[in-house]
C-alpha cells in the first residue's frame, strides 16, 4: 500500500513538473492579474478623450523644475557672461578629487572639441569634420578669466559652442571647470 502511494505521489508530481512547462517562450502562461499585464494607458501621441484638447502628453505643472536642475537665467550675451564672471561664484571648496573628477567629465564632454591639452585640437576639428577651431583654452587671457564666466559658457554657450547646461548638473560644471583652471593652466586649486 506504501508503494502505490509512493508511486502515485511521484506521478502526480512528474505530470504537475511536465505540465508546467511550456515550449513556447513567446506565451509564459496564464496571467493573474491581467490588468498589471497588460496595460490600459494611452500611446503617446494618441489622442485622448479625457482632455479638452485631446492630447496625451502634457507640460509640467507651471513652476516646477525637474529634480538637481537649478534653473540658470542669464542668456548668451557678453554682458551677462562678464556679470557671471564677476558675481557667479562656486560655493563648495574644490579638492583634488574634484579635479579627477573634473578630468573625467572633460574627456566625456569637452575632449572632442576642445583637446586632450585643451588647445582647441580635438578630434572633430583635426578630422576636418568641423570647421570652426574651438577656443583654446590654455591662452593667457583664459588664464585671468574667472571661473564664474566658464560656468557661464559651459551653462549657455558662447560663440558656436552650444550650451551645456542641460546636459551637466551644476556641481559637475564647477567640476570640469577646476580641472581646466588646476591642470590645463597650471593655477592653484580653488584660486
Amino acid at each position: 500500500m506504501r508503494k502505490k502511494t509512493y508511486i502515485s505521489v511521484f506521478v502526480l508530481l512528474l505530470a504537475g513538473i511536465m505540465t508546467s512547462c511550456d515550449k513556447d517562450n513567446n506565451h509564459p502562461g496564464y496571467s493573474y492579474f491581467p490588468d498589471m499585464q497588460v496595460s490600459r494607458a494611452y500611446e503617446a501621441y494618441s489622442s485622448n478623450p479625457n482632455f479638452a484638447d485631446g492630447k496625451i502628453l502634457r507640460l509640467p505643472a507651471e513652476g516646477t523644475i525637474p529634480r538637481e536642475m537649478i534653473p540658470y537665467e542669464f542668456e548668451k550675451t557678453p554682458e551677462n557672461r562678464i556679470w557671471a564672471g564677476q558675481n557667479v561664484i562656486n560655493m563648495v571648496e574644490m579638492t583634488s578629487e574634484d579635479v579627477e573628477r573634473g578630468k573625467e567629465l572633460f574627456t566625456i564632454f569637452c575632449i572632442n572639441c576642445h583637446g586632450e591639452k585643451g588647445d582647441g585640437k580635438g578630434f572633430l576639428y583635426t578630422s576636418g569634420k568641423y570647421p570652426f577651431a574651438p577656443k583654446n583654452l590654455t591662452t593667457d587671457i583664459l588664464k585671468k578669466t574667472p571661473r564664474g564666466e566658464f560656468f557661464h559658457v559651459i551653462t549657455v554657450g558662447f560663440g558656436v559652442m552650444g550650451a551645456h547646461g542641460p546636459q551637466i548638473k551644476p556641481e559637475d560644471r564647477w567640476k570640469i571647470i577646476e580641472y581646466i583652471k588646476v591642470e590645463l593652466q597650471g593655477n592653484a586649486i580653488g584660486q
